[in-house]
């Protein structure tokens, strides 16, 4: 099942859900207005989507309506809760050996999270509009699930089961800012812009034998303007995102409509590529002993997407251009 959310002059939107082949679309307004209102009600909701899903891939719904042209927003265009893991080991690795930093300790054993900004989360095609072109701006492809209610104390293998989307986002960071945080010890603020994300979030059987493990377990693509930066897989998440949901859960119950990030995609294998400046900077520091690769300038334009066997974008397409605020 697909879900997004429509643009309105609500800052939800308007819930809809999309067909198999992505072609069509049908209002959800009288199951579920807004997405945070499925996820809260997501056992009654359910059912009812299902009979409106079959529906309207069997071609018997004639209100249905083409999806080209329409504007999505974020799918869940804001939350009480974001919380954004670093899951992918290979990209701390090579932070660590360019920036001659010491190992964070138990990294492999606890997941790295942080809590970010979740009250004004936009769409995959909006542009990345920035106040300072100086402020290092660069690219995330990320993945990320979006949760029902975990109560305090629940296990990765419950967590797993409350996991009721999977989403593909652009977690949009300001690098030259992020040095002068990441020192205080409180995080990041400054240094995160509005995280993007692609328009359709998907249930994990939608994934098929690519959900292993609480992992997405597919290539994600990312072009800079229009060349390929890289396609680094999923699957060598080296925490599932259940674990660093019984991670958090430890000390505080996770409500529906949470949203948690896998942090930057990142394989060990540099023929793959990478999915954020950052992580080639470092790669051409560690070779070259210096940067080479500027970060984003003016009406520059990322696309991150996801294709599967068939050919079919999983989730959307992701494409964003740099922008500059008056």
């Amino acid at each position: 099942m697909k879900l997004a959310s429509l643009k309105t002059n609500h800052p939800d939107g308007e819930l809809v859900l999309i067909s198999q082949d992505q072609g069509s679309f049908i209002s959800l307004l009288a199951i579920a207005p807004t997405m945070q209102i499925a996820l809260e009600n997501w056992a009654e909701c359910y059912p009812a989507f299902e009979t409106v899903n079959n529906q309207l891939n069997d071609g018997l719904l004639a209100e249905a309506l083409p999806v080209s042209g329409c504007q999505f927003t974020a799918p869940l265009p804001r939350t009480w809760q974001w919380l954004d893991g670093s899951l992918f080991l290979n990209h701390g690795h090579l932070m660590q050996q360019a920036f001659h930093l010491d190992p964070i300790a138990d990294a492999d054993i606890y997941p790295l999270v942080y809590q970010g900004a979740g009250d004004n989360f936009i769409g995959g095609k909006d542009d990345i509009c920035v106040a300072d072109l100086t402020h290092g701006i660069d690219f995330e492809g990320e993945y990320g699930v979006i949760v029902d209610d975990i109560p305090l104390g629940s296990s990765a293998e419950y967590a797993l089961k409350q996991i009721r989307l999977v989403v593909l986002l652009n977690d949009i960071s300001y690098r030259a800012l992020g040095p002068r945080e990441m020192k205080t010890g409180f995080g990041f603020v400054q240094a995160k812009g509005a995280t993007a994300f692609a328009p359709f979030a998907i249930t994990p059987d939608e994934l098929g034998e690519y959900w292993q493990e609480g992992r997405v377990c597919l290539p994600l693509e990312v072009k800079r303007n229009g060349a390929l930066f890289g396609q680094p897989s999923g699957k060598e998440m080296h925490f599932g995102f259940h674990e660093l949901l019984a991670h958090v859960a430890q000390t505080r119950a996770i409500k529906p409509g949470s949203v948690f990030g896998s942090g930057t995609v990142s394989n060990a294998e540099p023929s793959v590529g990478q999915a954020c400046i950052s992580e080639l900077r470092a790669k051409e520091m560690i070779q070259h002993g210096k940067p080479q690769t500027p970060f984003m300038g003016q009406d520059e334009v990322v696309t991150i997407n996801v294709v599967n066997a068939d050919g079919d974008s999983v989730f959307g397409v992701i494409e964003q251009r740099i922008t500059v605020s008056n």
